[in-house]
């Protein structure tokens, strides 16, 4: 499997040559050549594997320069009940007939970013250990991505981390899972910003290609490739999950064509276009899949771009602060994907958009036969609001008897919007509640329950550098940390 960019560079890559690059040198993001297809025996012989085994089958369709029992072992050590607390590693919590959440939040950091994280650490301490190189890792963070990944490459071997977050933006609780760890290859850097600043930062110091190359600078955020990956397996594996609670997966002899299966749809809180896209690029594996609903808080620049093909991200002054937190974002790195796809994987014509429109006018609209065609991928939206998230919560705890976070409850709004009939719809859990305590407490009148050994972390003492919204002084802390 070979990768190209987005943005027209056609020079093929192999898989471990963009695990450790982040963006391509135009500035573009990675996609393979061509997305492997699936037939009905395929999925028909995935329908009983193991979350792992599920996992090594469908990475080895786009991972061929690691060995297989390699890559195997990799992700068998990976998806583990000791680091999910369940075999399921992604089970269901039904709600009502055709309706569940996906529980994605049972890893280390209570975050659905947990799930593709745990396998970058091991992809990356197992192709820098093969090549004998160290990695200095350039994140930005709206809360959740930041400690996934610290915790994912505390203690890995040739690895450092540099986390940007927004300063003050981020939950208590998130702030202190982050700024908590003592370890010495974790830098966390509060940027004085919102995310869209610390996200931007990123991508002006990974376009800076000799300034990249001399401090061996790699990305975690959604940009990187495996990430998105790895979250392609959860949509395979909740879709098998749905049929199972539906009474509905294919037994025995199994349909004979992929149109014969059933369909399931996912609804997803999104921000930065990552978690969805990932189910993008399992439905273009042909995964069954009715709709991919994108599900935003007030800041609904994908909303917009759904509902009217004009792509308009908001400047820091617009961009609200919200009680989803993570999804304070306006600039969707990864959506440059998905319009990669509709428009036919013309490189010249995204570059136009994503570079050149943006950055002259700061927007972009399609035109209207392609708006017309996002429907055929799939695609809808909907917005959510504070009062809609508090309302939320408390029917999702006084009619299903659950609690949810912020961010869930988001795409529990809008996934109720947009049930079609005989569809089974999974709402993709986004993290756990105690994350998000204050806006919990202020629907239901009482504080979730976190796990014990995590009592009392907001009092731990912290270590942080606080820095401008600003790329040099960034540039400068590497410079003198790596």
């Amino acid at each position: 499997m070979k990768y190209i960019s987005t943005r027209g560079d056609q020079t093929e890559r192999r898989f471990c040559e963009i695990l450790l690059e982040g963006l391509a040198p135009d500035g573009g993001l990675y996609l393979p050549v061509a997305y492997p297809r699936l037939d009905a025996a395929t999925l028909a012989r995935w329908r009983g594997l193991s979350y792992a085994d599920l996992a090594f089958e469908i990475l080895s369709l786009y991972i061929d320069d690691i060995p297989a029992d390699d890559l195997r072992a990799l992700v068998r050590r990976t998806y583990t009940a000791e680091v999910f607390g369940t075999p399921e590693i992604t089970p269901l919590k039904p709600l009502e007939p055709g309706l569940a959440l996906q529980a994605l939040s049972n890893g280390p950091t209570l975050a659905f970013k947990d799930m593709a994280m745990q396998l970058l650490g091991q992809l990356f301490e197992y192709e820098l250990g093969r090549r004998g190189e160290t990695l200095n890792i350039l994140g930005a963070t709206s809360g959740d991505t930041g400690s996934a990944a610290e915790y994912a490459m505390r203690g890995k071997k040739g690895v450092n981390v540099f986390m940007l977050s927004p300063h003050g933006r981020m939950s208590p609780f998130q702030q202190a899972q982050m700024f908590s760890l003592q370890d010495a290859n974790i830098h966390n850097l509060a940027v004085e910003g919102v995310f869209d600043d610390c996200q931007d930062i990123v991508k002006a110091v990974s376009n800076d290609l000799d300034f990249k190359r001399r401090y061996k600078i790699g990305t975690v955020n959604s940009i990187n490739w495996a990430r998105l990956l790895a979250q392609v397996v959860y949509y395979f594996a909740g879709y098998f999950y749905a049929l199972r609670a539906e009474g509905r997966l294919p037994e025995g002899s199994a349909p004979a064509t992929l149109a014969d299966w059933p369909q399931v749809s996912f609804t997803v809180p999104s921000g930065n276009f990552g978690n969805v896209c990932a189910g993008h690029v399992a439905r273009m594996m042909g995964l069954p899949i009715a709709q991919l609903v994108v599900a935003t808080n007030e800041n609904d620049v994908l909303d917009e771009f759904f509902r009217t093909g004009v792509y308009r991200p908001r400047p820091t002054a617009e961009t609200h602060e919200t009680s989803s937190p993570s999804m304070d974002i306006s600039k969707a790195s990864n959506f440059e994907r998905f319009v990669y796809d509709l428009l036919g994987r013309d490189g010249a014509r995204v570059k136009a958009l994503f570079k050149d429109a943006l950055e002259r006018d700061g927007r972009f609209a399609l035109s209207a036969d392609e708006t017309a065609a996002i429907a055929r991928f799939g695609f809808t939206s909907g917005r959510s609001s504070h009062a809609d998230r508090l309302a939320t919560l408390r029917l999702c705890h006084e009619r299903y008897g659950q609690i949810i976070d912020t961010h869930t409850a988001d795409g529990l709004k809008v996934a109720l919007e947009r049930r079609q009939p005989g569809v089974p719809m999974l709402v993709l859990e986004t993290a756990l509640p105690a994350k998000f305590a204050a806006t919990i407490e202020e629907a239901l009148g009482f504080t979730p329950p976190r796990p014990a050994h995590l009592a009392g972390i907001e009092a731990l003492p912290k270590r942080v550098q606080r820095l401008p919204a600003q790329v040099q002084p960034v540039k400068d802390y590497l410079a003198t940390h790596v």
